[in-house]
């Protein structure tokens, strides 16, 4: 299974559709507004959400779709990656709902070589969600600091750190 690319690998004009989508349910939402403290009611609070919104229903926090689909592109895009070096533009075209299923896809724009180091390059991608309907609902840029081959190859390949399985002590 590929975990992210060197590179080399990745073309201008490419686009990964990341696999398998998330479904994104209350317990999920609740739990990240908890643990990054965002407390708007809009996302904790159903009755506050039923009558005091334009939506009825709790709407999930916006950096959770976002986080949810820069996960989904690691494998495609960021898997080896040194560096996450800037998000350029994040924009929530449609609000997701608990029970929305969340599906991404990333788009290569551009890719330069580093001009301080030889041996990587950055890649500039747009990556986009949709719901199950296919409505957009978040898309984003971002650059990212990805290795040649040549970095790999020094490091110990596609697997570097992975251990050698050792045999097991005979016994008598």
């Amino acid at each position: 299974m590929q975990f992210g690319r060197s590179y080399e690998e990745f073309e201008v004009g490419a686009t990964y559709q990341h696999w398998p989508g998330k479904t994104v349910t209350e317990y999920d939402d609740h739990l990240f507004c908890l643990l990054t403290m965002n407390h708007h009611p809009l996302h904790l609070d159903a009755h506050y959400a039923e009558g005091s919104t334009q939506f009825g229903r709790n709407v999930v926090v916006g950096n959770y779709v976002y986080s949810l689909l820069l996960g989904m592109s690691v494998p495609d895009v960021s898997g080896k990656a040194i560096a996450n070096l800037e998000v350029e533009s994040l924009k929530h075209v449609a609000p997701t709902f608990h029970g929305d299923t969340i599906y991404g896809e990333t788009t290569v724009l551009d890719k330069r070589e580093s001009t301080s180091k030889d041996d990587r390059g950055v890649v500039h991608v747009e990556t986009r969600g949709y719901n199950q309907d296919g409505t957009l609902v978040c898309v984003f840029r971002r650059k990212v600091m990805v290795p040649k081959q040549s970095y790999l190859d020094a490091r110990g390949g596609e697997q570097p750190g992975r251990p050698v399985p050792k045999e097991p002590a005979a016994r008598d």
